[in-house]
This record gives structure tokens, sequence and C-alpha cells, in this order.
């Protein structure tokens, strides 16, 4: 039995480059399984994600009426398209982002929460479709906190999934963190930044929860697709940084978290898959063309490049997609959590 694992980076807006590739995986899964409605939840038994990447598996196996996801691959991209202009405006003065900074996040928390209750209304973690792990960071406790709806389902540790959304995408100057609480009969607060401060990639996350699955003994019993959402590192020059005081570190030290943090996820993964043969770790980076390699880059212009560089991507990748898609339909899973 394997288990076949998602995860998905942070990085803000960037999050409609997986998004896409996601698109061109969940058309190529219609064709090999003969499934006209198949979706990405079905062909996956444990999702990962930090902050925008919370928000895409979330939204893969979050349920309908039916008990089927809610989100078509395309429908998920699609929150973004839609409502990243409005998650990420500064308002009607745009000079003043300097004084915005000293005296506070970049941008308001009112429309992010608003988008994220109109995708997933009442939503309760321990409803969605599959395990889950969703990362943020608890700056009060000063611990990680993993939001696991296999948790959820068996020792009752509950929340609405548009709180634990907020708290893994309160990223440091951007949002305010957010005090989230956990529903009946717990009653735990967390105060919440995003989960990229300790696991922009959230994979190894994912390979820690996934060997307490039965029937999962290590990397030989997992297919893990780890998705980023671009990689454009800038250089810093020691005359540029040598005199830098705290303004001026604070975006380039959550860039180097967010980037540094990925890189050395895919190294240790890297490095865990070389102990056994035919193991089955994707990793996909995509590049990100001509966009705007910043976070919160979500004008309208930059909207269209982001999407047209994700379906780049999925061109420059569909040979591995095709790799990806026969794998995971002719896996048969296993998602049974052992309770610890």
């Amino acid at each position: 039995m394997t288990i076949r694992i998602l995860s998905i980076d942070g990085g803000g807006i960037r999050g409609i480059l997986p998004g896409e590739i996601l698109v061109a995986l969940e058309n190529k899964l219609k064709v090999e399984s003969g499934n006209s409605d198949a979706r990405i939840g079905d062909f996956f038994d444990l999702i990962a994600g930090t902050s925008t990447g919370a928000i895409l598996g979330a939204a893969y196996i979050c349920p309908n009426k039916e008990g089927r996801p809610k989100f078509t691959a395309q429908e998920a991209v699609d929150i973004y398209l839609q409502e990243g202009g409005k998650v990420f405006d500064t308002g009607i003065w745009p000079y003043l982002d300097k004084w915005r900074y000293l005296r506070g996040e970049k941008y308001s928390t009112y429309e992010l929460e608003k988008v994220l209750k109109k995708y997933f209304g009442n939503t309760k973690l321990s409803k969605l479709l599959k395990p889950s792990c969703f990362i943020s960071y608890d700056i009060r406790k000063r611990e990680q906190i993993i939001f696991r709806q296999h948790c959820a389902t068996v020792r009752n540790e509950d929340f609405l999934v548009r709180d634990l959304l907020r708290g893994s995408t309160a990223a440091p100057t951007y949002f305010e963190p957010a005090r989230i609480y956990s529903l009946p009969p717990l009653n735990k607060k967390y105060i919440l930044v995003d989960g990229g401060m300790v696991a922009s990639d959230p994979a190894l996350c994912a390979y820690s929860e996934a060997i307490k699955f039965s029937g999962v003994g290590g990397i030989k019993d997992m297919i893990i697709v780890s998705l980023g959402t671009g990689k454009q590192l800038r250089s810093y020059k020691y005359k540029e940084v040598k005199d830098w005081g705290i303004f001026n570190w604070a975006r380039p030290s959550i860039d180097i978290a967010l980037s540094g943090g990925a890189q050395m996820t895919h190294y240790y993964l890297k490095q865990i898959s070389t102990t056994v043969e035919n193991t089955k770790y994707y990793r996909i980076q995509p590049n990100l063309y001509d966009a705007n390699p910043t976070l919160d880059d979500a004008s309208p212009k930059n909207l269209k490049k982001l999407k047209k560089s994700g379906e780049k991507n999925a061109k420059h990748h569909d040979q591995l997609l095709d790799e990806i898609a026969r794998t995971l339909v002719n896996t048969q899973g296993s998602h049974q959590y052992k309770q610890r």
C-alpha cells in the first residue's frame, strides 16, 4: 500500500503557478482514469500546504453537499484570479506604503477574511475529504501548529477551515497575526503567523506525518508530488546590506526565510530518496518567466502574467505530469491513521 502526498509551498499570489500546473494534472487524471468528473483530491491521500499552498490544498478537499470535492482545479485558481486584487489592495493611498510599514501591516485582513468565508464558509477541518497537514506558527507558544484533518476526526481537535487558513496566511508585515479558537468541546486559542516562517515547503512535514499511517514504513511507501510557487532568488551584495537596519531587513528576511527553507526541504527529501531505489518524489519548482516575483503583486497585468507562466510551466513539464498522472491512477492509496 502506498500513501500519495500532495505538497504545495507558500508564496502569496504566486499560488497561481502551482494552481495552473494542477489544472493540467487534473485534466490528465480525467483522461488516465476515464472519469470526466475526476478531481485532484481523488488521487491523493494526504494534502499538505503552507500559506497560499494551504488555501489551494484545502480547496481540493473541501466537500460539497454530495460529499465530493467542491472545487475543480480551475475553480481553485480562479479564486486567486478573481479575488487576488481585492486581498492585496493597499487602497487609494499607495504613496503612503512606507508609512504603513512603520505603523502596521501593509494590508487589511478584512478582504482576506471575507474571501476565505466566501469560499470555505463554515466547513470544519474534520469534514475535509482527506487527511491534511496545513502549517502555521504560534508566536505565543513559540511552536509550529499543524492542522490535521485526521486528528480533528479521531481526537475531536476541530477548527473552522477559514480560521486555520487565516492563520497559515498571516505573513508578517503583510497581514496582522491571526487569533483563532478551536471549536467546542475544546477550548484552544492560537496566535498565528504564516507557516512559511517555519516551513515554506511543507513536504518534509508531510513526510513526517505520513509515516504515522498504517502500511507506511518510509519513503519507499510514498508518492510525493511537491510544488513550489516560483523561484527567482535575489542576490544581496555585502556593500548593499552591511548597514541595513531593522526596517530595511524586514522584507528581505522573509524572502530569504521562504526561499531558503524550501531549498533545505528539497535537499533533505532528495537525500532521503537516495536511501531506496525507485522512489517517487517529484519536485516541480515553476519558472516565473516575466511575472513579478513579489508575493503580493495582484495587479491585473501581473495576474495575467502569472496565469500565462503557470500554463507555460504545465507545458514544459507535460511529460512529467503524464508520468505523475499514470502513477497516481495506477497506485492504490492508503490513508488509515494510526492513533497516538
